[in-house]
């Protein structure tokens, strides 16, 4: 363990058929974050603001109980083996037609009605961190092949949370995977997060039909509602994929809360980002708008548009992707 880190990992509940959950604490640099072993859940994200005072920015549930009965949200998961819509429920892949699992009417939906978010994953301490691991079988919610995959959850010097995705498989498949947490900066439990200043690194967007599924075109957003490339604040009704930006090493994505000063940011290898402002979070525990989702990611429906960034996974290959989320005040 890095000088400076602290990783804690501890019994904390069962789920309703008995199945036991542990919970692992990371601290560092004046940032704890807790993760679940059930839907490898960043359950917690606590930093300071300018005032020094540490608050829970990532929305969280108090039990695993309510990750059972609230599963709609995502809150904190991470969501696979495809993040994410795929149109029609199916894909073709190498000639061959795919039917999987249609939970959002006639579309799948963050990998089907089991995806990643609903198993408990295995759990190793690595340095300044921990690594959950889950194996889906092949056939799983219809996706094609046997997948190993891997997520794991450091922070850095400066108390940035670092997310590495990893995944094999022993026949062609498609993957796209994604942490589902929400954002508000001025507390989890402060109400609405609308107001929240945001810049996004992305002049274009995948528009979308009135199912969420892409029409294959890119938007240019300048002119629009969608237009983010100078920070401004946040209204309601975005749930949108975000075409990102080259940027080297600067942030894709900056969230800022003028009350408190926090700054969050978002570097990644991913090629795309959706917005998505919970508008339909129903009051209990969380009103309508009370985080912001920043979801690094391929594209929605790529397995079914050519013209977008591939996600195909074959023997061989490795799935490999990381998001760092970095706080900071101003």
């Amino acid at each position: 363990m890095t000088t400076g880190s602290a990783v804690h990992g501890e019994d904390f509940s069962t789920l309703t058929d008995g199945t036991p959950v542990r919970r692992w604490t990371l601290e560092r640099a004046g940032t704890r974050v807790r993760v679940l072993t059930y839907g490898a859940v960043v359950q917690s994200v606590a930093v300071p603001g300018r005032n020094g005072t540490r608050a829970e920015v990532a929305l969280g549930l108090p039990d695993v109980k309510g990750y059972e009965t609230c599963p709609g949200p995502y809150f904190g998961a991470v969501v696979g083996r495809y993040a994410n819509r795929i149109g029609g429920g199916s894909f073709v892949l190498d000639g061959r037609t795919h039917r999987v699992t249609r939970n959002e009417g006639r579309n799948s939906l963050h990998g089907g009605e089991r995806g990643f978010d609903k198993r408990v994953w295995a759990a190793e301490e690595v340095p300044d961190g921990v690594r959950l691991s889950l194996t889906a079988e092949d056939g799983e919610e219809g996706f094609p092949g046997r997948l190993e995959v891997s997520v794991t959850y450091t922070l850095d010097e400066d108390g940035a949370l670092r997310i590495a995705y990893r995944a094999t498989t022993d026949a062609p498949t498609v993957v796209n995977l994604t942490n589902h947490s929400y954002w508000n900066l001025a507390g989890a439990d402060s109400g609405s997060a609308l107001g929240h200043e945001l810049r996004l690194a992305a002049g274009r967007i995948t528009p979308a039909d009135g199912e969420s599924i892409p029409t294959g075109e890119f938007l240019p957003v300048e002119g629009t509602r969608f237009d983010f490339r100078e920070s401004r604040p946040v209204g309601p009704g975005y749930d949108t994929n975000y075409v990102l930006e080259e940027t080297g090493d600067e942030p894709v994505a900056e969230l800022y809360d003028a009350a408190s000063g926090r700054l969050l940011t978002v570097r990644t290898t991913e090629p795309g980002l959706q917005l998505y402002t919970a508008d339909h979070l129903g009051g209990d525990p969380f009103v309508p708008c009370a985080g912001i989702a920043l979801e690094t990611q391929h594209f929605p429906d790529s397995p079914n548009r050519p013209e977008f960034p591939g996600t195909v996974l074959r023997p061989g290959e490795e799935y490999a992707s990381t998001t760092v989320y970095g706080f900071s005040v101003r």
